[in-house]
């Protein structure tokens, strides 16, 4: 990766500005990193480095947010007790979904891997704040959802942050919301975004696991440009 910071100034009376530049070399790894991020739900089960999810963490929160409102709220989850009381959530509301497919669905999906949750060594919550009155309501008085939208962008920042030091991250949906608060305890102000697994992948690759198993296909970004 190459990076020249550039000097620009205006005037000589005024401050000296630095422009970032990334070159060719920089971009085509940037793209590499977003083709190799996964949603991963096979895991070692080796453990992180000592502070490697806090340190995670501290780079999702240079994602943008609303009025630079951080409405984030990260919630690890160490606790034996709560990641149980998770699993059994999962299995109940997986239970259902399945029950829900239709008869050409229902055999692939039950041979989906779904979540990494009893192999991964790091499980957290991310919540968003809707009470925050951090950036002072800026850009949210037409779209309050905003504050959700910008503890997503915190997501797809710490798994690109992952996915760039090998550890693999899988995104949990297939519980509920209401009951995941309840275990972890958060305040009734913040909306619960995702539940998520971090942990070293057992293998790598580029193809999504949904397209592998025969789920769905990913499509060309054509289809969804309209002009």
């Amino acid at each position: 990766m190459k990076a020249r910071l550039r000097p620009h100034t205006e005037a000589a009376e005024t401050p000296t500005r630095r422009t970032v530049e990334f070159d060719h070399a920089f971009r085509a790894r940037l793209r590499e990193l977003l083709v190799w991020r996964r949603d991963v739900r096979r895991f070692r089960r080796d453990g992180l480095p000592n502070g490697a999810l806090e340190t995670l963490i501290d780079l999702a929160c240079l994602a943008p947010s609303v009025g630079l409102s951080q409405p984030w709220r990260f919630v690890i989850v160490d606790d034996c007790a709560r990641r149980a009381a998770i699993r059994e959530n999962f299995a109940t509301c997986n239970a259902q979904a399945l029950a829900a497919q239709d008869s050409c669905r229902a055999g692939t999906y039950a041979r989906l891997k779904l979540a990494g949750l009893e192999e991964a060594p790091a499980h957290f919550a991310v919540f968003a704040d809707r009470s925050t009155t951090q950036g002072h309501g800026l850009g949210r008085r037409t779209m309050p959802e905003m504050i959700e939208y910008s503890a997503v962008t915190a997501v797809h920042t710490i798994w690109l942050a992952a996915r760039a030091q090998g550890i693999g991250m899988g995104w949990v949906s297939i519980l509920d919301p209401a009951a995941v608060a309840e275990i972890l305890d958060v305040p009734a102000e913040w909306k619960f975004i995702g539940y998520f697994c971090l942990g070293y992948p057992q293998t790598d690759d580029t193809t999504p696991e949904l397209e592998r198993a025969g789920w769905e296909e990913r499509r060309s970004a054509a289809i969804v440009i309209r002009r």
